[in-house]
């Protein structure tokens, strides 16, 4: 048995799940601030713990970033009332929260965010299939919402279900389809082999815009980010599938909804923007050093981190859709653009070989 091989990976993981969480913690408190900077307000600066306050000329800097608003909410969460309502479906009510936050992880593990740091690469699963392992575990993520709507046994949960299924399954199919010039490009399922040609090359991004576009549009319905945010709707359906949950429960789907938006930029960033590389810097070919090997893992998440910021800044800038809209956009643009989009990478590959 490969110890080092399996202390390793252990490490890795405790090290990626810390990260993100810690992202996503952050990820409310950007977006907290970037909707007030978006209406002219200060958003959160008053949250901090007695000894901040004390610190001379730092303290109140500290206070106003709001940097101790996320451990704030975290307590908030874990110290609410766990009220579970009489009428609820109970296996489920208790079962949804947890389908829905991990497939986000499950797909954190097969993206690079790196090259490599001494002998190891910077990637938990190596998968030669990781592009697929993806699109299957994300089409896992719609189960755990339609079971919370189903399990509520309410009205407005159960509607949001409902919408959730509709959209998540309906983006899904342009989604995929929009990779799939990708690999015509690349000849590679491998995400590290897709990176490894675009260093190369350079970014698909450029080489195919129209699926980097439909892949982007698709990511904000997957994640039900707005303008696609119908399954929760917080005007129309008091809150959609999670109206019956509280605290750690209902933390849970927050935490997986900002665990999606890190998937999706990751993927992006992996897909259509080189990964870690960026040749202009000299950093387009895996580490030999641990200087490079850091920076590679900076480069990443700088880049995820500017998705990140997209995700945050439209949904304050762009009203919701109807649903007739919507739908529409999924299944009479996206899917028929994504075909045709297939069928010219095809031709133009055909002729050029």
């Amino acid at each position: 048995m490969n110890w080092s091989f399996i202390i390793f990976s252990v490490v890795k993981i405790a090290i990626v799940i810390g990260v993100v969480q810690g992202m996503v913690a952050y990820a409310v408190l950007a977006e907290r601030k970037i909707s007030a900077w978006i209406q002219d307000r200060v958003g959160p600066n008053r949250c901090a713990p007695p000894f901040v306050k004390a610190i001379p000329g730092l303290g109140p800097v500290l206070i106003r970033l709001g940097l101790f608003q996320p451990l704030a909410d975290g307590l908030k969460f874990m110290l609410k009332e766990d009220f579970t309502p009489a009428g609820v479906r109970k296996v489920y009510f208790w079962l949804a929260p947890a389908i829905a936050v991990i497939p986000s992880m499950l797909v954190i593990a097969v993206i690079p965010f790196g090259s490599q740091l001494g002998h190891q690469q910077m990637v938990i699963a190596n998968l030669n299939v990781g592009i697929l392992y993806t699109f299957g575990i994300v089409s896992l993520g719609v189960y755990g919402i339609v079971l919370a709507g189903y399990a509520a046994n309410s009205k407005y949960p159960f509607l949001g279900g409902i919408r959730s299924s509709a959209q998540m399954i309906s983006y899904e199919i342009s989604m995929g389809m929009s990779v799939i010039p990708v690999f015509l490009i690349v000849g590679n399922l491998n995400l590290n082999q897709i990176i490894g040609w675009q260093a190369q090359h350079g970014w698909l991004a450029l080489y195919s815009p129209v699926s980097f576009i439909i892949f982007l549009v698709a990511a904000f319905a997957e994640t039900n980010r707005l303008p696609f945010d119908l399954p929760e709707a917080e005007t129309e359906l008091v809150g959609g599938y999670h109206t019956e949950y509280s605290s750690m429960k209902f933390a849970l789907f927050f935490l997986g909804e900002y665990s999606n938006m890190i998937a999706s930029a990751g993927m992006m960033v992996t897909l259509f923007f080189g990964g870690w590389t960026l040749p202009f810097w000299g950093l387009d070919h895996p580490a030999t050093t641990p200087v490079a090997g850091i920076a590679h893992i900076l480069v990443f998440v700088v880049k995820m981190l500017l998705f990140m910021v997209l995700f945050i800044w439209v949904r304050w800038m762009f009203p919701r859709f109807r649903y007739d809209q919507l739908m529409d956009l999924g299944w009479r643009k996206f899917v028929p653009l994504a075909l045709v989009n297939i069928l010219v990478t095809a031709v133009v590959l055909w002729v050029m070989s």
